[in-house]
C-alpha cells in the first residue's frame, strides 16, 4: 500500500480541530478501556487497519487484554465484555452503520442503565471521532504496522 496523502503535506491547521476534540475526549473522564474497545471496534467496521494497529497497541499499553481486543468483533459471542461495555458497543455500532430505517431509542434506554446523559453525549463524540479518523487514514492511504504508543514522562 502506498501512502497517498502524509500528514505532513497537509495544511497547516489541518488537523487542529480533530486533535482539540481528540484531547478533550480523552480527558473527558470516560474509563480508557471502554474508549479503546469502541476504537476498535469501529475501526473494524470501518476496514482501518493502521486505526487497528495503533489502538490495539494503546491498549494493551493501558492494561487492556489482547483477547479482549482482538474478540471485540464478536462481543455477541463472548462472556468478556460486561453488559455495560456490550451496550456502548452495541451504540458504536448503530452509529457508526447509522441504519436510516432505524430508531435508536432501544440502544439509548439501554445506554441509560450504565450511564448519565453527559457521559452518552461524550460516547457518543468519541464513536463520530473515531469514524472520523477512520475516514481520513483510509483516505490517505496511512500505512499500518509503524505506530508506537508514546511513553508518558512524569513530572517531577
Amino acid at each position: 500500500m502506498m501512502e497517498r496523502i502524509s500528514y505532513k503535506e497537509l495544511p497547516q491547521g489541518f488537523l487542529n480541530g480533530l486533535l482539540a476534540g481528540q484531547e478533550y475526549i480523552d480527558n473527558a473522564g470516560l474509563d480508557f478501556s471502554l474508549l479503546e474497545l469502541i476504537r476498535m471496534r469501529v475501526s473494524q467496521i470501518n476496514s482501518c487497519a493502521y486505526c487497528l494497529d495503533m489502538h490495539f497497541k494503546e491498549g494493551l499499553a493501558h492494561g487492556e487484554t489482547a483477547l479482549r481486543l482482538i474478540s471485540v468483533s464478536a462481543w455477541r459471542e463472548t462472556p468478556y465484555y460486561t453488559p455495560k461495555e456490550q451496550a456502548v458497543l452495541a451504540f458504536a455500532e448503530r452509529l457508526t452503520r447509522l441504519p436510516a430505517e432505524e430508531h435508536s431509542d432501544d440502544i439509548h434506554n439501554e445506554l441509560s442503565k450504565y450511564f448519565s446523559k453527559r457521559e452518552i453525549a461524550l460516547l457518543t463524540l468519541a464513536i463520530i471521532q473515531i469514524n472520523s479518523w477512520n475516514r481520513l487514514v483510509r483516505s490517505f492511504g496511512t500505512v499500518p504496522g509503524k505506530y508506537e504508543v508514546k511513553k508518558k514522562v512524569n513530572a517531577l
